[in-house]
């Protein structure tokens, strides 16, 4: 891995005794605290994260907030916030290292956000210079297509819009994904979760085509991560150090995979 790199998708879960998961969560993670992450980084030669917050614990970001501070600012963040939330919980959020908004779209996870909600917190992070991260599934980016348009920060589209390797990438979400990269500046992808859209199982080279098109249309605007520990799949678990040769074997030339490490995540996370 190249000096710098950045896992930009991943997530720790507890301690459990210290910060507890949501009551009304959809499912349970293992145990994941800062030391487990930290040394699967340290193993795989990745220097900087991003944790992003998931609905098991809710918006109590704790958890998350813990991990940062404890990084020496190796770490960023993207939160999930309620409509509690205060400017100066929003101030708290930012000087703690969060750089983002996530707003869960699936449905297995609760299904879409009250939109007004959605708007007005789009508004509201606008002047901190964060971005939203949305996690959809393959559909909702064909149901969505208008609400694009109507963002007027960077947004972040999770795990290659979770379309599925069967379908082909010819397949109308794909293609609305592609040309959403191509007409707006604002859009940027994770080409994160090939064993998610995987049918084919290990080492998830059907994925590669879907990773290899949407680098290529937006190379500036395309960032990568572990999804460690890859909460909720109910697929094949991946080995992250398998998950890194697949990365080379994605983007086998060695300044593109620099640009989506290095140099992208620079811009999204630590502009400051």
């Amino acid at each position: 891995m190249p000096a710098r790199a950045c896992d930009t998708h991943c997530h720790v879960f507890g301690p459990y005794d210290r910060f507890p998961l949501s009551p009304t969560r959809s499912f349970t993670p293992p145990e994941i605290d800062f030391e487990r992450l930290r040394g699967l980084h340290d193993f795989l030669g990745i220097e900087r994260s991003v944790l992003v917050q998931a609905s098991c614990h809710g918006t109590d970001n704790a958890a998350m907030l813990d991990a940062i501070a404890r990084s020496g600012a190796r770490y960023r963040g993207v939160a999930i916030v309620g409509a509690g939330f205060s400017d100066a919980d929003f101030a708290h959020l930012h000087a703690s290292g969060v750089r983002g908004v996530r707003f869960n779209f699936v449905a297995h996870l609760g299904g879409a956000p009250d939109l007004d909600f959605f708007r007005n917190t789009l508004k509201r992070i606008a002047p901190l210079g964060w971005h939203v991260q949305l996690h959809f599934d393959a559909q909702d980016i064909l149901t969505y297509r208008t609400l694009f348009d109507e963002i007027e920060i960077p947004f972040v589209i999770d795990h290659m819009g979770r379309v599925r390797a069967t379908d082909g990438v010819e397949q109308p979400a794909f293609r609305q994904l592609l040309a959403l990269l191509v007409d707006n500046p604002r859009a940027w992808v994770k080409v994160s979760g090939s064993e998610r859209l995987s049918v084919a199982g290990r080492p998830f080279h059907d994925a590669t085509p879907f990773v290899r098109a949407l680098y290529a249309a937006a190379p500036e605007r395309t960032l990568w991560g572990t999804d460690f520990p890859h909460p909720n799949l109910a697929g094949d678990m991946p080995n992250d150090g398998a998950l890194v040769d697949l990365f080379a074997h994605n983007l086998p030339d060695e300044r593109d995979r620099v640009r989506v490490l290095v140099d992208n995540p620079q811009r999204l996370y630590w502009a400051d």
